[in-house]
């Protein structure tokens, strides 16, 4: 009989789903002829585009998967979850303050064109975050001792483009960064309130109207420190993180009671809401928009989120129905690894300039072609787990 807390496979099946689309989307970003409605919407529009949904419900999934990890941890005896908090979201943080600084290196006063700096740089990652559970720990220390090496390497040689600074320096988060923060936030919440229903439901509400006191300009004497201030940000990121926590937490509750049926129930509700929500705040915050973070696009794409694990719930909890995300699964297993394998890919790409059919390039062939590099990619992270290659944070 399984256990309540056993790993769910509709959590693996949704994730695998999302970071196949963030792959595709971010590289259909710079695909001309396309169609706009799949990519992000212009940064001051009132609008969504496609891939304006898929970093929320990559957030949303985080927090489905805190209270099932957190509860297996403490099922094996496992006391250290704390340090295993700070020091996941830490790395997490760390990379993404790096891939930030990416995007204004300045290959004109530096040393390294950019694409061979941001090669090594990705490559210093691996070293330091491979899963060296089965090295010795002489060959651990020498490999991540080389990646630690290479990475002050690399970041002593970085020259940026933003005015009034010269090196490394907090321009955002990241990506990476930016769930860092929230899962540092939203899973020592979980951990301390024990699990409590009602605890992870108040902190969702709280990150919800925190995002909107932000836009609502309530929050205004934050600004001169927002950036650096704890919430690290306005509360989307954290909200979205809250609701999955708050999903899973009825999952397992209503699992425990026999009473899944009402999962559907509840998750069906809770997206009729939020999606009103998001249509009547829009018109007095901001609009729909990622690029500012506006309440209405935090409502709206949680209800989509909710919508979407409904689905994959029942499909693959309840019919058992797995087999066909087996041709992406290593995006859902190994999630981290996925995610930075294009910034080995990319760079090599460039520096190689081997270039593809103009078919390729734009329109339907721009779209064929995003979509064999996003399986591509999930192939590659599938390769290297089976070589032992896989990261850990």
């Amino acid at each position: 009989m399984n256990n309540v807390y056993d790993r769910v496979r509709s959590i693996d099946a949704f994730r695998a789903v999302t970071m196949f689309l963030m792959i595709f989307v971010n590289d259909l970003d710079g695909v001309p002829k396309t169609p706009s409605w799949l990519k992000h919407a212009a940064e001051n529009a009132d609008a969504l585009g496609f891939a304006d949904t898929i970093f929320p419900a990559f957030l949303f999934i985080v927090g489905l998967s805190i209270p099932f990890a957190f509860e297996n941890r403490i099922k094996r005896g496992d006391h250290r979850i704390p340090a295993r908090i700070i020091t996941r979201s830490f790395a997490l943080i760390f990379i993404g303050f790096y891939h930030a600084n990416m995007e204004t290196y300045n290959e004109a006063i530096a040393i390294l064109p950019k694409p061979v700096w941001e090669s090594l740089l990705t490559f210093s990652f691996f070293f330091i975050f491979l899963d060296y559970s089965h090295f010795s720990k002489v060959k651990r220390y020498l490999l991540q001792g080389f990646g630690i090496a290479l990475l002050v390497a690399m970041s002593v040689l970085y020259k940026t483009t933003d005015p009034g600074q010269t090196w490394l320096h907090l321009t955002w988060w990241g990506i990476l960064g930016l769930i860092g923060w929230a899962y540092l936030l939203c899973a020592l919440i979980y951990y301390y309130s024990g699990g409590v229903l009602w605890v992870q439901a108040a902190a969702w509400i709280f990150f919800l109207f925190f995002n909107l006191d932000f836009h609502f300009g309530l929050l205004d004497f934050l600004a001169p420190v927002q950036k650096y201030a704890w919430i690290a940000g306005n509360g989307a990121m954290q909200a979205f993180t809250m609701a999955g926590i708050v999903v899973s937490v009825m999952y397992m509750r209503l699992k425990e009671n026999k009473d899944i049926q009402l999962l559907w129930i509840g998750m069906i509700l809770l997206a009729f809401i939020l999606f009103n929500l998001g249509i009547i705040v829009r018109y007095f915050s901001g609009g729909i928009s990622k690029a500012h973070d506006t309440p209405s696009w935090v409502f709206i794409c949680t209800g989509f989120s909710l919508i979407a694990y409904a689905f994959f719930a029942f499909l693959v909890d309840f019919k058992h129905k797995y087999k066909w995300a087996s041709i992406i699964e290593p995006a859902g297993k190994q999630t981290f690894t996925c995610y930075l394998v294009p910034f080995i890919f990319y760079p090599i790409y460039e520096m190689t300039n081997l270039g593809y059919p103009e078919y390729l390039s734009q329109g339907t062939g721009g779209l064929i072609k995003c979509l064999i590099f996003s399986f591509l990619m999930i192939w590659l992270t599938g390769l290297l787990n089976k070589i032992g290659i896989k990261l850990k944070i």
